[in-house]
């Protein structure tokens, strides 16, 4: 069950960062997600190096950790995979 958590999570912040990044993405979904399930896991890991990684009630700073390490993912291997397909 956890696997099925991770990819729903991927999605949701995959697609959140790619909400925030300018213009459009020419990137599959199941890319998106990939990238969404590893900006999670780093945006976790910086929270936790931060010492915010718990809080009480919602932790909205960990979120947007995850959410722009998604965000740079994505701005980084967009145009990588654009090229590839021209090649």
């Amino acid at each position: 069950m956890n696997i099925v958590w991770a990819i729903i999570a991927g999605l949701v912040i995959g697609g959140l960062a790619r909400l925030f990044l300018r213009g459009r993405q020419h990137i599959p979904l199941w890319l998106t997600c990939l990238l969404g399930i590893v900006g999670g896991i780093i945006g976790d890991a910086i929270s936790r190096k931060l010492g915010v990684r718990h809080t009480a009630g919602i932790d909205w700073v960990r979120h947007i950790l995850q959410v722009l390490s998604a965000a740079v993912l994505i701005g980084v291997i967009e145009p990588l995979w654009a090229q590839r397909r021209r090649l």
